[in-house]
């Protein structure tokens, strides 16, 4: 049968980590409001739970449930937010699925015809050939982190005086070796599941086509760049992916959602930091007292969200403490906040600007170094505070930080951050960049491959 005599379909592949399946979940949400594409979306009996707010909602998004296979992690543990440093694992476990999903393709009496899957599952790339289907990549990463990896895992760099030069990329960033991605700086010569992480990375760049959860306004010069790198213009900035509803990602809480609205709502406009470090931070205790310090010396009222912290009566009813999930978007949202002291996780950092609240940087891992490269030297909307998930900030120094951040002191980077929120809201409305780039891949995979 002819490819574009079949029905579209596409099958959605996350990879289970709060900050990756956060936004490909809200991305097949809009695929979703198309009744021309049949969605299937692949889980597993640990992750089933987290799809339930989409099922309920699209009925026509189609779950597919295979088993987590083996090596197995821990005993339960399928979600990178159980077990943090078990990111690698979890991605090599999950590159055996790809015989369940061929043999699973092949007894389909109408198999997908496109694989729309995370970036940490680049191993999809080789059975999307396998099939003779195409596979686009997903990053829910910036548009920034992903041309810092494609120079990585393309040219082998090597640091220079402890500094690494991504001189490819617009403006030539350097960063501290240290800083650079760990699952790169593991890279070990003759080890095979480093090779075959490097692998999945190349197969990235060898995709059909890359969706990223950005906007053209945000990272025109980064979109460019993968543009010209990659060898063709199937990069699509669809972002900021955020859902339709500000309770929509919600969990369990130590406070209720009108009880937080109801105690911003006795704050002054742009009188209040929030302070979250995202789903996997764990801080020690002399970075929570050091926090804790900052916040009482600052003088300035805050929303903390955090996983564990005792002292709550030293905040003298100046601080919320919300143990456990917290509605960051509808925090964010309110005139309350003027600050967001945060990790720079790119789903953080996109809530914020879609806010127009500027941020306080304190990356600790991963990409989100990166990340709080952009905001802070690029897109001026953030400060940095600290830097390094063990590092024990100065009290004193973190309590001016605070409290400027809410002076007249920040009316130029307060500004700066309004003007994105503009562009961000332009960017998803109905003919917007982000808008219209969804719309170009809904009609990618609508048609014909001989059309490409």
């Amino acid at each position: 049968m002819r490819e574009g005599s079949r029905e579209a379909h596409v099958l959605v592949i996350p990879f289970p980590a709060q900050g990756h399946m956060i936004p490909l979940l809200d991305l097949t949400r809009k695929l979703a409001t198309n009744p021309t594409l049949t969605i299937t979306l692949l889980t597993t009996a640990g992750n089933h739970h987290l799809l339930s707010p989409l099922l309920s909602s699209h009925p026509s998004i189609r779950p597919l449930l295979l088993p987590f296979p083996p090596p197995l992690p821990p005993p339960g543990v399928e979600n990178v937010k159980d077990m943090p440093h078990l990111i690698r694992p979890i991605i090599f476990s999950l590159s055996h699925l790809h015989h369940p999903l061929l043999a699973w393709f092949r007894s389909h009496p109408n198999p997908p015809t496109f694989i729309i899957s995370d970036m940490f599952l680049g191993w999809t790339q080789t059975l999307a050939s396998h099939l003779g289907i195409r596979r686009l990549v997903f990053s829910p990463s910036a548009a920034f982190t992903f041309s810092t990896m494609h120079f990585l895992w393309n040219h082998y760099p090597k640091p220079s005086n402890g500094l690494l030069t991504f001189h490819t990329l617009p403006n030539s960033p350097t960063f501290p070796w240290c800083q650079v991605s760990p699952l790169f700086r593991t890279f070990a010569a003759g080890d095979p599941d480093t090779h075959n992480f490097r692998d999945w990375y190349l197969a990235n760049f060898a995709s059909w086509g890359l969706i990223v959860n950005s906007f053209a306004d945000l990272e025109r010069p980064y979109l460019d760049f993968l543009r010209k790198e990659l060898g063709h213009d199937r990069v699509w900035a669809v972002g900021p992916l955020l859902p339709e509803d500000v309770k929509d990602r919600g969990g369990s809480s130590s406070v209720s959602v009108d009880d937080v609205v109801s105690w911003l709502d006795k704050m002054e406009d742009r009188k209040v930091v929030y302070v979250c470090f995202g789903s996997q931070a764990t801080l020690s205790e002399d970075q929570k007292e050091a926090i804790a310090s900052g916040l009482v010396k600052s003088g300035v009222n805050f929303v903390w969200s955090i996983k564990e912290y005792q002292n709550e009566e030293a905040f003298h009813g100046k601080g919320l403490l919300i143990r456990g999930w917290a509605p960051q978007l509808l925090i964010l949202r309110h005139p309350a906040v003027g600050a967001f002291l945060t990790h720079c996780g790119w789903n953080s950092a996109l809530e914020a600007l879609a806010a127009g609240v500027p941020m306080l940087a304190w990356p600790m891992t991963a990409d989100q170094f990166a990340g709080a490269a952009l905001l802070v030297d690029d897109l001026k909307v953030a400060k940095r505070v600290c830097e390094g998930e063990n590092t024990v900030p100065d009290s004193d120094l973190l309590a001016r930080v605070l409290a400027e951040s809410l002076s007249g002191d920040a009316v130029e980077i307060t500004n700066r951050a309004l003007k994105l929120k503009t562009a961000a809201l332009d960017a998803v409305r109905d003919g917007g960049s982000s808008h219209r780039d969804l719309q170009c891949v809904v009609e990618r995979l609508l048609s014909p491959l001989e059309s490409d």
